[in-house]
């Protein structure tokens, strides 16, 4: 498992805690900043996807 998909995974997490924060508070700043952890969290974890496929594409060839 590739290093991008750990963290993406760890700031999909944070974002949502952050998102749930801000709603809670009605802090829409911490609300929009968790959904973009999220988002960027979601990126990272595709490229770390991406990584781990073609990784295994040349163990295979």
């Amino acid at each position: 498992m590739d290093k991008d998909r750990v963290e993406g995974a760890a700031k999909q997490v944070k974002g949502a805690v952050k998102e749930g924060v801000g709603q809670v508070t009605g802090d829409t700043k911490t609300q929009a900043e968790g959904t973009a952890d999220k988002a960027e969290g979601k990126v990272q974890n595709a490229v770390g996807g991406a990584k781990d496929a073609a990784r295994d594409a040349v163990d295979k060839a």
